[in-house]
């Protein structure tokens, strides 16, 4: 076969999954490696823990103010898949609390401005990361209504004092679940992967957004099962947070910030054909 039918229209050339095995990737981390990220993260949010719970804080009121503002406009009915969606936007979020453990990592002082005002080494391509993610969870937010169409018509939504007995009492509301629960479930996966090391990498590196993104899958592909763990443990405390109306969240959404510095430092290093920070 000559070097042209290698071509795949707008692609250089076909590739497969084994391609994207890379040995130089994978870090061959132990299962539960997220638990010693967390640990790293507590140490983090106890130095100047003031900044931390002043951020932590800030997400908090922004989060009730939207959910006020979904009732307010009678938007109530994408309330569900706008909890699920701010693990979507959570990496953009959190570029704060990267830069405080970056700071405590090389010395610095910490202080709450500079959290405030951090300036990515990649500019103002975090920004695009960050609107890549919105539409991400947008196009969340428009599946799950589309979801609720699909299996009860274009009705009004009952309202939330209903909506569980809809769901649980019969088998169209067990079917949406099960099918909503698959489908979120992906998406989940897909932005979990593409931002979970691309945010920190932007303020790390001069990366570009898409680059950044791109080497955050590879390197959740490449190390799959500590990742999978990690996610799990990010759902249960997000879990917390919603157990306790968001209250939670003022302080595990800072600790959930500074592990994810640390586990982009473990996993993420020096990739290959890059001159980065280490």
């Amino acid at each position: 076969m000559g070097e042209a039918d290698k071509s795949y229209w707008l692609l250089s050339e076909t590739s497969g999954v084994g391609e994207t095995r890379d040995p130089r990737l994978q870090r061959h981390l132990p299962l539960l490696a997220g638990l010693g990220w967390l640990s790293a993260g507590w140490r983090d949010f106890w130095t100047a823990p003031a900044s931390s719970i002043a951020y932590g804080l800030g997400v908090f009121v922004l989060s009730i103010a939207f959910i006020w503002t979904l009732f307010g406009f009678g938007r109530d009915y994408i309330l569900f898949p706008a909890l699920a969606g701010f693990l979507i936007v959570a990496p953009f979020l959190a570029i704060g609390l990267y830069e405080k453990s970056r700071m405590i990592e090389q010395g610095h002082q910490v202080r709450l401005v500079d959290m405030l005002t951090v300036r990515p080494r990649a500019g103002a391509q975090v920004f695009f990361a960050g609107l890549l993610l919105s539409l991400l969870m947008l196009t969340w937010a428009r599946a799950a209504v589309l979801l609720w169409a699909l299996f009860f018509g274009v009705v009004a939504f009952p309202g939330l004092d209903n909506v569980v007995d809809l769901l649980v009492g019969n088998i169209y509301g067990w079917t949406m679940i099960v099918v909503g629960t698959a489908i979120g479930g992906l998406f989940a996966a897909f932005a979990f992967a593409v931002s979970v090391f691309a945010i920190p990498m932007m303020l790390d590196r001069n990366v570009d957004a898409l680059t950044a993104m791109a080497t955050s899958m590879r390197l959740v592909w490449n190390n799959m099962f500590p990742m999978i763990a990690w996610g799990a443990i990010v759902i249960i405390l997000f879990a917390i947070c919603l157990a306790t109306g968001l209250l939670g969240m003022i302080v595990i959404f800072p600790l959930l910030g500074h592990a994810t510095w640390h586990s982009y430092r473990a996993i993420a290093g020096k990739t290959p054909g890059e001159s980065g920070t280490e």
